[in-house]
């Protein structure tokens, strides 16, 4: 099963990375990545560089960042291989620890639906 965890920030905080934490991160990422639980990841430029398509009544309407009114934001992603909800949080968690205790950071987990047959 694939799982989507969604890295919500406070991006008026201002934090940026360390280089030993992106050294921790890198290590966390090729590990994971060779045991194939890891499928894919990225950060996410600021909200300012974004836009929202917003569709109302059949029409849309785009929206420049950044996002005021939003407190916290995605602001980055792991696209996780587990087998069940229990080991893509256990997944994330490795994620979250790298932190260490500086950062206030959260993850939404959620898994995929791998066909539409699902939705209904």
């Amino acid at each position: 099963m694939r799982f989507l965890s969604m890295i919500r920030i406070n991006e008026r905080a201002g934090q940026q990375p360390s280089a030993q934490l992106m050294e921790d991160m890198g290590k966390l990422m090729a590990e994971m990545t060779a045991a194939g639980s890891l499928l894919d990841t990225a950060g996410l430029r600021p909200t300012v560089e974004g836009k929202r398509v917003r569709l109302s009544r059949g029409r849309q309407t785009v929206i420049d960042g950044p996002f005021t009114e939003a407190k916290e934001v995605i602001g980055g992603y792991a696209m996780l291989q587990a087998a069940s909800m229990d080991e893509a949080l256990a997944l994330t968690r490795r994620f979250l620890d790298v932190h260490g205790d500086e950062w206030e950071i959260e993850c939404e987990v959620r898994q995929l639906m791998e066909d539409c047959s699902e939705a209904a």
